[in-house]
């Protein structure tokens, strides 16, 4: 029965049953007030169907528009200790929810959404920026890199050129230094000789 009476055909048939019963009373003082033939019939009918109504309403209860009690058992008490969604079945807060708890909270939550709110601007500020001109600033940086990297290799090799080179001087002075020697030790000699 509970099932039916919450099912949104009976929902339908009830609103139904309290429109068409408003609308006979309604047409049935009309025709009172006017003095009509059959006004009497009318508004009788009309009230019959509005006390079956009223009955109807007063044995069925209201039924919420939202299901917060499911999700927080007691919150139609103002006095319960509500737990928290995550607590679980045996969790105890200890203190009852108040008013100045949920103007807490709800302050929280609206500070949040200003930031949140903030951060979309901001996304929505670098989502108008232009970077067409991007791709060509990249290959030029791009090509600066590859030129500079030319730059480097070849300082390293003109680096190795100018120990090879140095390489070479030194050799060269060595050679020098024994033909200076050998140049010295014939002089001697052909001294030597001219004596004799």
């Amino acid at each position: 029965m509970s099932s039916f009476v919450k099912s949104k055909g009976f929902k339908y048939v009830k609103n139904l049953a309290i429109g068409v019963g408003a609308a006979f009373v309604l047409a049935g003082a009309l025709f009172k007030l006017e003095s009509w033939e059959g006004a009497s019939e009318m508004l009788i009918l009309g009230m019959s169907i509005e006390v079956i109504i009223f009955l109807m309403l007063g044995i069925i209860p209201p039924e919420p528009d939202y299901y917060w009690q499911k999700l927080y058992p007691g919150l139609d008490d103002y006095d319960a200790r509500l737990q928290p969604l995550t607590a679980g079945p045996a969790a105890d807060m200890g203190t009852p929810l108040h008013g100045d708890v949920i103007e807490r909270q709800l302050g929280g939550m609206l500070t949040e959404m200003q930031s949140m709110s903030k951060s979309m601007g901001a996304l929505k500020a670098l989502q108008e920026v232009d970077f067409s001109g991007t791709s060509d600033q990249i290959k030029s940086m791009s090509n600066f890199y590859t030129k500079m990297n030319e730059a480097m290799s070849d300082m390293a090799k003109s680096a190795e050129d100018v120990k090879a080179y140095k390489d070479q001087l030194g050799a060269l002075n060595k050679n020098l230094g024994s033909l200076n020697t050998v140049y010295g030790n014939m002089l001697s000699a052909m001294a030597n000789i001219g004596r004799q």
